[in-house]
């Protein structure tokens, strides 16, 4: 069997040599039959992004000068309640503080961990409120400058297994799985995932992604810490850490779903292509990839099979949006479905859109021009179209990731 080493492909990277893919490259290579043979592959940089609700943050901040209180009991930024501690950093003025991504602020159940982190990246104030040990209030204001320290800790993330939803009831379903309450009789259909583009999916079984490798979460280098919760050899995940203080907010934030915010993140990891089972295994493609959909109320019961070929296909990666049909409704139904507030005051920002699809669905006089797909599905002995409404994932975030990475590698920023 013909194999590489470490070494032998970052000599090849010092010396300029070094043939480096996106998986986005080399799937388009993989499908028109015209993919480079092991021998001219040296990696491929793999990317994901989406939901992932494993998300947690360690902070810590300065809130009052010394001697003011003996130590936090309860933490609130920006209203989104975050856990004090381990350390108590008695009389210290400074407050260690854990916050869940899928935290939900006391004020709005739609805003959570997720946007928090995303503000605090862009270098917006963030209020905040400390409840201390001897029932004293502390109030005060932060910025990114005053974290002396923060941390990522993803707890289950890039999983290589998803399952889309649809829903056959007759009323309508709130899930974390759909943006907003799902309507029933098959009326819509969401789903989560990259496909071909997802690091697990082309390293099975776990030959390079693997404990102590280096990976970038956000943008910032970080490192896999082992393998995430709830994670099984049929269905992998990654426990994965990060600097929180070098990422870069487009590739982190919050996702509105029918149970209050969500967090997405986006990772990137590169496939040093080893040996001709590393090689084959980045053949995959969409189509070879089993996607079971699920019944909203009964996730591990699937209906029906897809595939991420009938996810992704050719179909668009971000609206187009008219401002000559825009109708300035009284209460714009996009705004509200919204899951990232890409689209406020008749503006859609392209910074904060994720590409899921929601506004073309949803808006009263087709402002959004966006095709999303549908897919073809046997449930229950008949054949249903249902469209396809909700994506929880972005291809166009994980492509960038990817090819920052695949950069990183080149300009010798980033060592295998």
């Amino acid at each position: 069997m013909k194999t590489k080493s470490i070494d032998q492909i970052n000599r090849k990277i010092d010396d300029g040599e070094a043939k480096i893919y996106t998986a986005e490259e080399f799937k388009k290579l993989v499908k028109n039959d015209e993919a480079p043979a092991f021998e001219d592959v040296d990696v491929i940089t793999t990317g994901t992004c989406g939901v992932m609700s494993g998300t947690a943050a360690i902070l810590n901040f300065i809130v009052s000068a010394p001697g003011e209180f003996i130590r936090a009991n309860e933490v609130y930024l920006n209203g989104v309640p975050a856990y004090a501690g381990p350390c108590p950093n008695e009389w210290l003025g400074s407050v260690d503080a854990i916050l869940h991504g899928t935290a939900h602020s006391i004020h709005d159940g739609n805003y959570g961990g997720g946007f928090l982190l995303k503000e605090l990246l862009e270098g917006k104030e963030i209020d905040v409120r400390i409840e201390t040990a001897e029932g004293k209030t502390i109030e005060n204001t932060i910025t990114m400058k005053d974290i002396t320290r923060g941390q990522i800790i993803g707890t289950r993330m890039a999983f290589k297994n998803y399952t889309a939803f649809t829903n056959p009831n007759k009323e309508a379903i709130s899930s974390i799985f759909a943006a907003v309450p799902l309507e029933g009789n098959l009326s819509g259909l969401t789903f989560s995932g990259c496909g071909d583009l997802n690091p697990l999916q082309n390293d099975i079984p776990h030959n390079v992604i693997r404990q102590g490798k280096k990976v970038l979460i956000n943008g910032a280098e970080g490192y896999i810490l082992g393998d995430g919760t709830r994670s099984s050899p049929e269905k992998p995940n990654l426990m994965l850490s990060a600097d929180l203080c070098k990422m870069d907010p487009y590739y982190l934030g919050g996702f509105k779903t029918g149970q209050g915010g969500e967090v997405y993140d986006t990772v990137a990891i590169p496939i040093p292509v080893l040996t001709e089972e590393i090689y084959n295994n980045l053949l995959v493609r969409d189509e070879d990839i089993d996607l079971p959909v699920a019944d909203i109320k009964g996730r591990h019961l699937p209906l029906t099979n897809t595939n991420y070929r009938e996810m992704w296909g050719e179909y668009d990666l971000r609206p187009q949006f008219n401002r000559l049909e825009c109708e300035n409704c009284e209460s714009c139904r996009v705004e509200e479905v919204c899951p990232t507030n890409a689209f406020k005051n008749e503006r859609l920002n392209p910074a904060y859109c994720f590409g899921c699809g929601m506004c073309a669905h949803y808006c009263k006089h087709d402002a959004f021009d966006m095709n999303t797909g549908d897919v073809d599905l046997e449930i229950d002995g008949r054949n249903v179209n249902v469209p396809i409404i909700c994506r929880q994932s972005d291809r166009l975030r994980a492509n960038k990731l990817s090819l920052k990475l695949k950069k990183m590698i080149e300009n010798k920023e980033f060592k295998l």
